[in-house]
C-alpha cells in the first residue's frame, strides 16, 4: 500500500536525486559553471537549483571558489561551481605518429600536468605503451620538467583516464612536461583514440591498423576498462571543453597535419556517426580530375592540404624548404610563392568548411594542426573563402578560430571522453557503504 511506502523511497525523493544528479553530470562534462549557467543548462527552477546547490556542496561532492584576482574582470567576482577536485583525477594518453603524449586533469577540470616523449615512427604497441608508463609514473613522481601546474589534486574511486592514439606532432626534445602528482592508484579507465575511423576493435578495420590488440594491451597494464576513439574527433572535444571553443556547444574542429581530419560536437558531445566515420573531412572531393588520395578517392581535401601536399604545392612553385618549418619561416617572411600557396590551401579548405557548415550549423570552427602554425596566413584565406561560399544568412554565425591546445589537445580528448562517457564517473559521488560509514 502507499501509506506502507517509506519516504525515502518516494517519487519527491527520487526527483530530487534526479536534479541532484542532472547538476552534477553538468559539472563532470563542462566544468566550472556558475550558478545561472548551471539554471540555464538544467532548466531548474531557481529555487530548487538553491536547494540542490546547498546539499552538494553540503555534502561536500561540490565547491564553489571565485576567479583568480589576475583573471577577474570588474564588479563583483561571479562564484563557480566545481566537482570537488580532490575527489579524483582522470589521465589521458595520445598515441601520436612519432610520440606519446599524456595529461592529467583533476574532476575540477583542472589541468595537473602533462608530459612527453619522442619515438621512432615504426615503435610497436608495447613499446609505446610502456611510454606511456614511464610518463604517468614521471608524473606520479613530480620528475617531469616543468612548464605549468594545476590545483588540487587528489585521488578517489572515480578516478580515470583516457587515451587517444595515432595523431600527428612530436616531442622535439625527447621528453617533456608540466608538473603535477598524478595519484596511478587512482584509476579507473583509459580512453584509447587512434587514426582512421573507429568502428569495432576487433574489426578488420582495427587488424589493419594494427590496433586490435591495443584495448586488451592497455588493460593489462594499468587494469582499468578501455575507452575507443578516434584521437583527431577527442582534439575537438578537448578543445571545446577546455580549448579554444570552450564557451560554445556547437563545434566543428579541423585538423591540417599529415592526414587531414575533424571532428563535430554536437550540443556539447562528441558526434561519432553511426559507423565511426564523423569528421572524415579531409576526404570530401575538392578537385574531380586531382591526385589520387589514399582513401581511394581523387581530388580529396587531404591531397591539397596535407603537410606533405602543401610543401609538393609550394614546390611546384618554385618555393625551396626542406620542411614543414622552412616553409612557415618563408611565409612569416612574407615570401609571395608561400603566401599563394596558403592562400590557395585556404581557399579549398574554406570551401569545404563552407558545405559542413550547411549541413550541421556550427557556432565555431576551430582550426588546428601543424599548419595552423601559419596563423592568419592562412586562416585569413579560410575565413574569406568560408564567408564567401556561406549563404548569406549563416556568414555572421559561425567563429573561426585558431586551436588553442597544441600537441596536448588528443591526450586532453581522451581526459573529456572519460569525464563524459566513462560508466564508472557517472554516478559521481560513490556513496559511502554501511562498512565504511
Amino acid at each position: 500500500m502507499l501509506s506502507c511506502m517509506h519516504e525515502h523511497d518516494g517519487p519527491l525523493t527520487r526527483l530530487r536525486r534526479g536534479h541532484e544528479q542532472a547538476v552534477l553530470e553538468l559539472l563532470r562534462k563542462h566544468g566550472p559553471l556558475s550558478r545561472a549557467e548551471l539554471g540555464t543548462r538544467s532548466g531548474l527552477s531557481r529555487t530548487t537549483l538553491h536547494d540542490i546547490v546547498a546539499e552538494v556542496v553540503g555534502n561536500g561532492s561540490v565547491v564553489a571558489s571565485t576567479p583568480h584576482v589576475e583573471v577577474r574582470k570588474r564588479g563583483r567576482p561571479v562564484e563557480k561551481l566545481s566537482l570537488n577536485p580532490a575527489a579524483g583525477e582522470a589521465v589521458g594518453i595520445d598515441f601520436a605518429r612519432r610520440a606519446v603524449h599524456v595529461a592529467a586533469v583533476n574532476f575540477a577540470h583542472e589541468v595537473i600536468g602533462s608530459a612527453s616523449e619522442a619515438h621512432a615512427a615504426d615503435l610497436s604497441w608495447p613499446e609505446r605503451i610502456d611510454i606511456a608508463g614511464r610518463l604517468l609514473t614521471s608524473l606520479a613522481t613530480g620528475s617531469g620538467s616543468s612548464v605549468s601546474s594545476g590545483a588540487g589534486s587528489g585521488s578517489g574511486p572515480g578516478s580515470g583516464a583516457g587515451a587517444a592514439g595515432s595523431g600527428s606532432g612530436s616531442a622535439d626534445d625527447g621528453r617533456r612536461g608540466r608538473s603535477g602528482t598524478v595519484h596511478l592508484d587512482a584509476l579507473s579507465a583509459i580512453g584509447v583514440g587512434v587514426v582512421g575511423p573507429i568502428t569495432d576493435p576487433g574489426s578488420e578495420n582495427a587488424r589493419a591498423q594494427g590496433i586490435d590488440g591495443l584495448p586488451d594491451l592497455l588493460r593489462k597494464q594499468f587494469g582499468v576498462p578501455v575507452l575507443l576513439d578516434n584521437n583527431t574527433r577527442l582534439a575537438a572535444l578537448a578543445e571545446a571543453v577546455w580549448g579554444a571553443a570552450a564557451d560554445a556547444s556547437d563545434v566543428l574542429y579541423l585538423r591540417l597535419s599529415h592526414g587531414v581530419g575533424g571532428g563535430l560536437v554536437v550540443g556539447g558531445a562528441l558526434h561519432r556517426g553511426r559507423y565511426g566515420l564523423s569528421g572524415e573531412f579531409g576526404h570530401i572531393t575538392v578537385d574531380p580530375v586531382g591526385r589520387p588520395c589514399e582513401c581511394g578517392g581523387t581530388g580529396c581535401l587531404e591531397t591539397r592540404a596535407s603537410l606533405d601536399a602543401v610543401l609538393c604545392r609550394y614546390r611546384e612553385a618554385g618555393g625551396r624548404a626542406d620542411d614543414l618549418a622552412g616553409f612557415l619561416d618563408k611565409a612569416a617572411t612574407g615570401e609571395p610563392s608561400a603566401l599563394d600557396v596558403l592562400e590557395r590551401v585556404g581557399n579549398d579548405v574554406g570551401g569545404v568548411l563552407a558545405a559542413v557548415c550547411h549541413a550541421v550549423g556550427p557556432g565555431v570552427i576551430v582550426v588546428g594542426g601543424e599548419l595552423a602554425g601559419a596563423g592568419p596566413a592562412l586562416l585569413e584565406p579560410v575565413e574569406r573563402a568560408l564567408r564567401q561560399q556561406l549563404m548569406p544568412l549563416a556568414r555572421h554565425h559561425v567563429d573561426v578560430r585558431r586551436a588553442t591546445l597544441g600537441e596536448a589537445g588528443s591526450a586532453l580528448g581522451g581526459i573529456a571522453l572519460v569525464l563524459h562517457e566513462s560508466p564508472l564517473l557517472s554516478h559521481y559521488p560513490q556513496p559511502v557503504s554501511e562498512e565504511n560509514a
